[in-house]
């Protein structure tokens, strides 16, 4: 079964305004939701959802309905795409990126670690996650800052990936992690790339849909919960993910386009957390809040 993409082509801000729109529609579905730029010079944008062969009737379906509206002059374009390991493709020319006292890169890069670098590597695999996407390199530039300014004793990774943040944690402070996400397969790379960082106890890692698990109780409650994952997924669990939050504990939360971060926000409110801190990384941004009940 082939995969193919379904896109749009338009302007740098209309493209922008219809990824919000595929993410809020598609958000918790298995499925990639990208923008490219085809021509810097004239404007040229793509805005893209990955599929399937066989789910892409049902697909182009919703994508009728969501821009009926607004976006109906724009055609439904489609590409049926080779097969590639795009994810591999996709980091054979990317440097090692850096936030806070990280550094995340893969084998070839090595020599550029330096001497008080908290060096991560991480392969081009099966689980999302490298450190070159906003969302990853802005929790951990966070995790940095909290780690140091905080009393952590341990935490929660919420929707692990390929564990790089889950790693981060553990080799920033020595404390117990919980490292859990929906997908098996990400849990087994997540489990891998911590052992071939050098970390083979110290994070305990599990399948786990949302917080329906018994882990959450044995593990928590958490001085620090990261989820990377998206904006309605977020707001709908804040109430069970500030149970889990030990008194005065931090909350990191990512894969937030800028636009949604007010909804987010609202809703962690709501949930009894106040809001410390928000960064910017490339349309994306990483929120840092603090449980209402112990903050000094």
């Amino acid at each position: 079964m082939s995969e193919i993409r379904l896109f749009v082509t338009t302007t740098e801000a209309m493209a922008s305004e219809i990824l919000d729109l595929m993410t809020f529609c598609f958000g918790e579905e298995d499925l990639a939701i990208a923008t490219t730029e085809v021509d810097e010079k004239n404007d040229v944008w793509e805005a893209s959802v990955y599929m399937m062969t066989d789910e892409e009737d049902e697909i182009r379906a919703r994508l009728e309905e969501l821009f009926a509206e607004t976006f109906a002059d724009l055609p439904i374009e489609r590409e049926v795409l080779p097969d590639i390991d795009w994810i591999a493709k996709s980091l054979e020319g990317l440097k090692p990126v850096r936030a806070g006292r990280f550094i995340v890169h893969g084998s070839h890069d090595r020599d550029k670690v330096r001497v008080n670098d908290l060096a991560i590597e991480i392969e081009a695999g099966q689980a999302f996650g490298t450190g070159h996407h906003g969302t990853t390199a802005g929790c951990l530039e966070v995790i940095d800052e909290v780690v140091r300014s905080r009393t952590v004793r341990n935490a929660l990774d919420l929707g692990t990936g390929s564990g790089v943040l889950a790693i981060a944690v553990r080799k920033l402070k020595h404390i117990p992690v919980l490292a859990t996400d929906i997908d098996p397969i990400a849990v087994r790379v997540a489990r891998e790339n911590a052992r071939s960082n050098g970390l083979v106890d110290g994070i305990e890692f599990r399948v786990a849909p949302g917080f329906h698990s018994t882990a959450f109780g044995e593990y928590g409650p958490f001085d620090l919960i990261i989820a990377n994952i998206l904006a309605r997924p977020l707001m709908k669990m804040a109430p069970q993910l500030s149970t889990h939050l030990a008194p005065g504990g931090s909350v990191i939360l990512s894969g937030i386009l800028a636009s949604q971060r007010w909804k987010v926000i609202a809703a962690y409110n709501g949930a009894g957390l106040a809001h410390v801190r928000t960064i910017w990384r490339n349309g994306w941004v990483t929120i840092h809040l603090r449980h209402g009940r112990g903050l000094a």
